[in-house]
């Protein structure tokens, strides 16, 4: 392909290698296998050799893959073949070279292990569809503009990687995305409609650029094979006013198209005054058509980060006036290279090895915190920085510092709660119980703190704390009950703690279970007997073939024993011996992260067959709508200045479509740049 008339190509592509190693494409896999132990391979070259980045860059990845493991170099490959492959072995160990463009693999002949063909290659035909259909992907796991398609540079680099590749206008592509999301959507409703029960989270938010409000709704549940599944259902337009009857009419409308209004669990939702109609006007019309687990107490669930967030608030207002001054005096320092350079002086000369300030979002209460914390660090510089700086006047007193690191041991217990609750890979609902015991105990030690000024802070946030946590939240006990290190044994610690009738709290949680694994037993055996009735008739059939022989009334009269005994139940109750059983310690064990909860039942389902079914509902019940408020970075993004004028059903393509692929491809979300806070790094001092 003509480059213009260019001379030096700096990122040679694969077909142009044997123009300087004299070897074809065609048999540039020979030489990529036999340079592995072959006596005149590239590895063997006298010529002198520079390292190369790739190698070392591409093996290193390789450690994050799930079938790959990095291969130890014995010696340095030196021809320019390995400017392009990189030496990759399989778990069968099984030697692979794959290439660092197209991560095609290439293997000794003979090899039993599965190579996948790329879209073009020497032995294979350019799949124009599988190349479409592969860009779409693209375009919806990173949110990239339509018209990416049509961008000079961008044709240039695929007809340099695939020369047959064909230009596609803006107007195909996003054709290919719709199917692409109506592929994976009727993948989804599969996935949907196998699950038993099905939690939601669904908060609001206004466009800034489109001036429209949209609704997400994200769905919670537990797959076939035991793993929490998260995905969003629906990223559709409010109009206005939003009433608590849009709300609910919205959700309910979500629910019919993808044929779950039988399967809803719970729903979990924020505090505004809104959400409480609409999850009412829900409530009753559930249980007209279905029957609401424990009589619907469970059904509507306040955020748990939502929550947190209000009694930080209450705790940072009181510092406000210095957050402005921390921050407008990092604004300050980090304005210019000159002014970084004098606060590192001065923190050099008051023996402050730090090296690094934060600018806080401020809009984001824990990168506040994080500001606070490393400007603490450097609290004694500020008046030395003054010296250099006459016009900097951002100077908090000795006092202002104090009640600061006062102020931020609270709130370091609030950080690691919040990064549990708000974490990427959400928990289930057993961790939460603990943490807000944790909340609590904090608050109550700072209300008989000797500062008054700790005092103040503190009444203001347990008064918040009473208002929302100040009854009994049946989903968090339950919860934490079939976690299996902490049974009724977390409960009966932490209530009399956070409820001064601890008792009472203690028995309606018992109750609540009970009445719960009833419900669960009662579904449990209409299943058993379902089941049993349509084994009968293959039953019947089966002891026809074997009329005549000697064993088809003994077979016929244990399978009824069988069926007899099936639906017995036992004197105790799979609760009951699952509650007077020890709590499960595990050796090692350390914090939250080091046991799984849904893994523990999935081994031991066998053993608890109801219990195990009701553990796998309950456990995904996200008592935070952090996943649900996530999506709204992805809007932004996707509704951003450019693309106003995008209809309401191309948004929701992207929102969801995108959500779907990069949870099959395990990618991760990428947060807004305005999302991250702003490091202000300073620089080394010269002290010769």
């Amino acid at each position: 392909m003509d480059d213009g008339g260019s001379t030096t190509n700096l990122l040679s592509p694969i077909k142009d290698m044997g123009a300087e190693t004299g070897v074809g494409i065609d048999n540039l896999s020979s030489q990529l296998v036999h340079g592995m132990d072959h006596t005149t391979t590239p590895n063997e070259d006298t010529t002198s050799h520079i390292p190369n980045e790739n190698e070392s860059v591409t093996e290193k990845n390789n450690e994050a893959g799930e079938d790959e493991v990095q291969l130890t170099r014995k010696r340095k490959k030196t021809s320019k073949v390995w400017d392009d492959f990189v030496v990759v072995t399989l778990r069968d160990g099984a030697k692979k070279a794959e290439c660092t463009h197209c991560k095609s693999r290439l293997a000794p002949s003979g090899c039993d292990v599965d190579f996948v063909p790329p879209l073009i290659g020497p032995d294979t035909k350019y799949d124009e569809n599988k190349m479409r259909e592969a860009i779409a992907n693209w375009i919806l796991s990173t949110e990239q503009p339509f018209a990416t398609m049509e961008d000079v540079m961008f044709v240039k680099m695929m007809k340099t990687t695939t020369p047959l590749f064909e230009k596609v206008s803006r107007v195909t592509i996003t054709s290919d995305c719709f199917k692409v999301y109506e592929h994976e959507k009727k993948k989804l409703k599969a996935l949907t409609k196998a699950a038993s029960k099905i939690s939601l989270t669904t908060d609001c938010w206004k466009s800034s650029h489109q001036k429209v409000e949209y609704m997400v709704i994200t769905a919670h549940f537990v797959d076939h094979n035991w793993r929490l599944q998260k995905r969003v259902l629906s990223f559709v337009h409010v109009p206005p006013p939003r009433t608590a009857v849009d709300i609910a009419d919205g959700i309910y409308k979500c629910l019919q198209e993808w044929e779950i209004k039988d399967k809803i669990f719970t729903i979990s939702v924020d505090n505004a005054a809104y959400n409480d109609k609409a999850l009412r006007r829900l409530k009753e019309t559930f249980s007209r058509v279905k029957k609401l687990s424990c009589g619907g107490r469970l059904f509507h669930i306040r955020c748990c980060a939502h929550i947190l967030n209000l009694l930080v608030k209450d705790g940072l207002a009181i510092i406000d006036h210095i957050i402005g001054d921390v921050r407008e005096g990092i604004k300050y320092i980090n304005n210019s290279e000159g002014r970084r350079l004098n606060f590192s002086k001065a923190a050099h000369q008051m023996q402050i090895r730090d090296r690094k300030l934060m600018l806080d979002v401020p809009t984001r209460w824990n990168s506040t915190y994080d500001m606070l914390c490393m400007a603490l660090k450097f609290k004694d510089a500020f008046p030395r920085y003054a010296e250099y700086e006459p016009h900097f006047h951002h100077l908090p007193t000795d006092e202002d510092w104090e009640n600061v690191q006062s102020v931020c041991e609270i709130l370091k217990v609030f950080k690691v709660c919040t990064n549990i609750i708000s974490g990427s890979d959400y928990p289930t609902a057993n961790l939460y119980l603990i943490e807000v015991f944790r909340v609590k105990q904090t608050l109550d030690k700072g209300s008989l703190s000797a500062n008054d000024f700790i005092r103040d802070m503190v009444k203001k946030m347990k008064e918040k704390f009473d208002k929302y946590w100040g009854e009994c939240h049946l989903v968090m006990a339950i919860a934490s009950v079939l976690d299996p290190r902490f049974k009724m044994k977390l409960v009966e610690f932490c209530f009399p703690t956070l409820y001064q009738n601890s008792d009472e709290n203690i028995k309606e949680v018992k109750n609540a279970l009970y009445e719960m694994y009833s419900e669960y037993l009662e579904m449990h055996d209409t299943l058993v007997r379902e089941s049993a009735a349509h084994g009968s008739e293959h039953e019947r059939n089966v002891l026809r073939l074997n009329e005549g022989t000697s064993l088809g009334s003994e077979w016929e009269a244990f399978g009824e024993f069988i069926k007899a005994v099936d639906l017995e139940r036992p004197e105790k109750s799979e609760l009951d011996m699952y509650l007077e059983e020890g709590v499960y310690r595990e050796k090692g064990q350390t914090g939250t992260e080091s046991f799984n909860a849904l893994e523990w039942w999935n081994v031991h389902k066998l053993k608890y067959r109801v219990l195990s079914l009701m553990a796998r509902d309950v456990l995904p019940i996200p008592i935070s709508t952090v996943a649900s408020k996530a999506t709204f970075s992805a809007g932004g993004r996707v509704i951003d200045p450019y693309r106003a004028s995008l209809g309401s059903d191309t948004v929701q393509m992207l929102i969801c479509g995108g959500d779907w692929i990069r949870q099959v491809h395990g990618v991760k979300k990428k947060l807004k740049k305005e999302e991250f806070p702003i490091e202000v790094l300073l620089p080394e001092v010269n002290t010769k």
